[in-house]
C-alpha cells in the first residue's frame, strides 16, 4: 500500500444540495491525512451544503470545474450524497463521463447515501454489490447492482473497487474504507 500523502482524490459535487457531513468529513479527513483532494463542481461558485436536505449548511469553494478534470489525473473518486446534489449531478455529462472513466480505468469510486445514483446513470453498476440510502435501492437494483443494507460495502469485482455507505451515521466506516483503499 502506498502512502496516502502521494494520493490524489477527486470529490465531485453539484453546486448545491450536498449533504454537509458527507462532503466535509471525507474532504477534511482525507486532507488531514495528507491526501491531495480536489473538489470539483459545474461552476466556480461556492457550493452550498445542506443538513438533512432541509437546513442550509456551510459553503465550500470548489478547486476545479467538473468539465476540466480527468479521471487519469486522480487515484479515487468520491461522490457525496444529498438528494438534490446527486439528482442534478447524475444528469451532468461531465460527471457521468468521469464516473465511466474511473470505472474503465479500474480506479476506485466511493459513494455515500444518494451518491450511487450517479453510477446508476453512468451505467457502471452491473454485477456490483453495494449499499446506499434506502430511497434509491430499486434504482440500484434496476441498474444491475446487488443492494445490501450495511454500514459500508466494498466490492472489488469487475476490475474496479466500489466503496459505498448508506448515510451520515456511516461516515467513520466510509472514510476508513476510503483510506484503506488508498
Amino acid at each position: 500500500m502506498s502512502d496516502i500523502r502521494s494520493r490524489k482524490i477527486l470529490i465531485a459535487v453539484h453546486d448545491w444540495g450536498i449533504e454537509e457531513t458527507e462532503l466535509t468529513r471525507p474532504l477534511g479527513d482525507l486532507r488531514e491525512a495528507g491526501a491531495q483532494v480536489t473538489l470539483a463542481s459545474p461552476t466556480s461558485e461556492d457550493v452550498q451544503t445542506v443538513q438533512h436536505d432541509r437546513y442550509p449548511g456551510v459553503t465550500v469553494t470548489p478547486d476545479a470545474l467538473l468539465s476540466d478534470v480527468k479521471a487519469s489525473d486522480y487515484d479515487l473518486l468520491v461522490v457525496p450524497g444529498g438528494t438534490c446534489n446527486v439528482d442534478h449531478l447524475r444528469i451532468n455529462p461531465s460527471a457521468i463521463e468521469l464516473a465511466k472513466d474511473f470505472a474503465k480505468e479500474g480506479k476506485p469510486i466511493a459513494a455515500i447515501c444518494h451518491g450511487p445514483w450517479l453510477l446508476v446513470n453512468a451505467g457502471v453498476l452491473g454485477g456490483k454489490t453495494l449499499t446506499s440510502c434506502r430511497y434509491i435501492k430499486a434504482d440500484v437494483e434496476n441498474a444491475g447492482g446487488v443492494h445490501e443494507d450495511r454500514e459500508v460495502v466494498v466490492d472489488d469485482a469487475s476490475g474496479w473497487k466500489l466503496i459505498t455507505s448508506r448515510k451520515p451515521d456511516d461516515l467513520d466506516a466510509f472514510v476508513n474504507a476510503i483510506e484503506d483503499a488508498l
